[in-house]
């Protein structure tokens, strides 16, 4: 998966935690897709005391992201991989290469029970800072997705052209389609009545906002005729509905919608929630 934001290479955060290498492979398709080389980072944090075990650390993180760099080269031998430690913040690290990075990918290393990530997790700075999409994966749960399917959740009123078109792309491949999500959530002013003003019924409504979702779909269906496009329109919470949309999905796909003009997630926004919750790989796609 790929969009217009940059045109380097794929970037992946590692750490010492289970499931790494899984992260890394994840990383180097997503290289291979698009047609980019691959960067495996893994910092070092800081402070780290002037002494002989900070040098320790330093070596212990060059074996493992050599050890990684041997594992995607069995499995994409033609694929450019680089390695590098840095000294210092994870987050903060690869924020800085989001600036010339395609993709930031990184693995999930929170634990259900919470609506929201803490606010110092590495996903949730990169979510809220980076200049690149960042693909979070979370930790698999004995299967597969049973579903070719791509999810992106968007606002009707308000459809974010660059989040539909990185949905697009992440959807065009052999076999897979593309499920538009819209969760309805206010009434619609209807008409004036000896009361005041009427409301369109909970029946209605959805019906309406998924008239109006098909016709705003028109567009991007010309530009990519060869992806298979549904929607979903439905009355409720945005992140629930994500949430459920997620069950057996490839990848879910939010944008950070900062009406406010401020490149970072809201705690509490639907893009914060879902990075969380959800049930498949999520990519959160800033604006361009």
């Amino acid at each position: 998966m790929h969009d217009q934001h940059a045109t380097g290479s794929v970037v992946v955060g590692v750490v010492e935690a289970e499931g790494r290498e899984q992260v890394a492979l994840r990383a180097a398709h997503e290289a291979t897709r698009a047609g980019t080389g691959l960067r495996i980072v893994h910092a070092v944090e800081w402070p780290s005391p002037p002494d002989a075990h900070a040098g320790g650390a330093t070596e212990q993180a060059e074996r493992m992201v050599a050890h990684l760099s041997e594992v995607v080269h069995r499995r994409f031998p033609d694929l450019a991989v680089e390695q590098e430690v840095v000294s210092g913040s994870p987050a903060s690290a690869l924020i800085h290469r989001s600036a010339e990075a395609t993709l930031i990918v990184v693995g999930h290393r929170g634990t259900g029970g919470f609506a929201r990530l803490p606010l110092g997790s590495v996903s949730l700075q990169l979510a809220t800072h980076s200049r690149c999409p960042v693909l979070v994966l979370r930790p698999t749960r004995g299967t597969g997705p049973s579903e070719n399917r791509v999810v992106v959740g968007v606002d009707v009123d308000d459809i974010q052209p660059h989040v539909m078109e990185f949905a697009l792309n992440a959807a065009d491949t052999p076999g897979a389609w593309l499920e538009v999500v819209h969760a309805s959530t206010r009434p619609e002013l209807l008409s004036t009545g000896p009361t005041g003003p009427l409301l369109v019924g909970h029946e209605t409504r959805p019906i309406a906002a998924k008239d109006l979702l098909e016709e705003r779909l028109g567009p991007y269906r010309s530009r990519h005729p060869d992806v298979d496009i549904r929607t979903r329109v439905e009355r409720g919470r945005p992140a629930n509905l994500l949430v459920e949309s997620s069950r057996h999905a490839n990848v879910l796909v939010v944008g950070t919608h900062g009406r406010t003009g401020l490149r970072r997630l809201l705690l509490g926004s639907v893009s914060g929630e879902v990075l969380h919750t959800a049930e498949c790989p999520v990519v959160v796609v800033p604006p361009p």
